[in-house]
């Protein structure tokens, strides 16, 4: 491997030609890690309660589009639409189904699974990138997507480059100490291509709004949180007996979102930034209880109680409800 900036490595890890995000994975006990869309169907069923409350208030309208960004399997959007057609059947006549993925084996993967699913009852588009897409009203939804960006590693004043799988700081990079210097950062993980997204997004739609679920906070951490996942294991990136050459484009890596750096983003594309809440919070505000109370009162009882059980995975506290947050944005036309 050549000398590279990190930000390069990590693209290549993750989306490269063999690339870990570049074919199909497995996800929950059998894969690398757990994801709320693996964990309970209701959290894309209380998407979908949202959805439908967006058109009731006229923000969204009848025939808008709904999409996904990033969706993998095509899980979640197809949760989503489950539910809708539970809820409010009539709306799958009129919305728009889309999913922005950029690999083509993983565009099959979802088109196969949509067809098993729904047959020809749910029309979806799929577009490689967001540019691609132009609309008039639409909800994006996205999840775990802004620790997918590519980032560089700083430190005290000093950008990462990797040769072979090792790491040294001695790059001088204005850009990357200007955000470092904006998020009061000396050491961590500066993101790239927030801005480039945000203003994509503002291109696609003329009225939207945007929903994403992620783990981080508001500011930026004070330290390193960059990692691995391998089976379940997180392994930090810098632990002394980690063997990146080996991990290298099998597992995944990661790191905290620094939400300010997200909201900035959007604001600066002209989107308006409504909120930032726990995982928690933001599915009980939704109707995620409601959702359960409906289960309750017409399905078999052991049927709900395991449901529930997989529901209090999403809003505990010690497992995703305090870790993951929604940050949400709004552009008007």
């Amino acid at each position: 491997m050549t000398r590279l900036k990190f930000s390069e490595y990590m693209t290549d890890w993750l989306y490269g030609q063999d690339g870990y995000y570049a074919s199909y994975k497995e996800i929950g006990k059998g894969g690398d890690f757990y994801t709320s869309v693996s964990t309970s169907k209701f959290f894309g069923g209380t998407i979908a309660k949202h959805i439908i409350s967006l058109v009731d208030e006229g923000f969204l309208h009848p025939s808008g589009t709904v999409c996904e960004i990033g969706a993998h399997h095509g899980y979640f959007l197809a949760d989503v639409i489950e539910f809708i057609y539970t809820l409010r059947p009539n709306l799958l006549k009129t919305l728009q189904f889309v999913i922005i993925e950029r690999f083509e084996n993983l565009q099959e993967f979802q088109k196969n699974y949509f067809e098993e699913s729904f047959g020809d009852a749910v029309n979806l588009t799929h577009y490689k990138s967001l540019g691609e897409l132009k609309c008039k009203t639409a909800f994006f939804i996205a999840n775990e997507i802004f620790d997918a960006f590519p980032c560089e590693l700083y430190y005290k004043g000093k950008t990462a480059r990797v040769d072979g799988h090792s790491i040294e700081f001695d790059v001088d990079d204005a850009w990357v100490d200007e955000k470092a210097k904006k998020y009061h950062k000396d050491r961590g993980e500066i993101a790239l291509g927030y801005e480039e997204f945000a203003k994509e997004m503002a291109n696609a739609a003329s009225k939207f709004e945007f929903m994403s679920f992620d783990y981080g906070e508001m500011a930026a951490r004070p330290d390193f949180s960059l990692r691995v996942y391998a089976k379940h294991e997180v392994i930090p990136f810098f632990e002394e007996s980690i063997k990146r050459e080996e991990l290298f484009a099998k597992s995944d890596i990661t790191y905290d979102v620094t939400f300010a750096h997200v909201k900035d983003a959007y604001e600066e594309a002209g989107v308006t930034f409504i909120e930032l809440k726990a995982q928690m919070v933001a599915l009980v505000d939704m109707g995620i209880l409601e959702l359960l109370e409906m289960l309750k009162a017409n399905a078999d009882e052991k049927i709900y109680a395991q449901e529930l059980e997989k529901v209090k995975m999403l809003i505990m506290p010690n497992f995703l409800g305090e870790r993951f947050k929604m940050v949400r944005f709004r552009k008007n036309d």
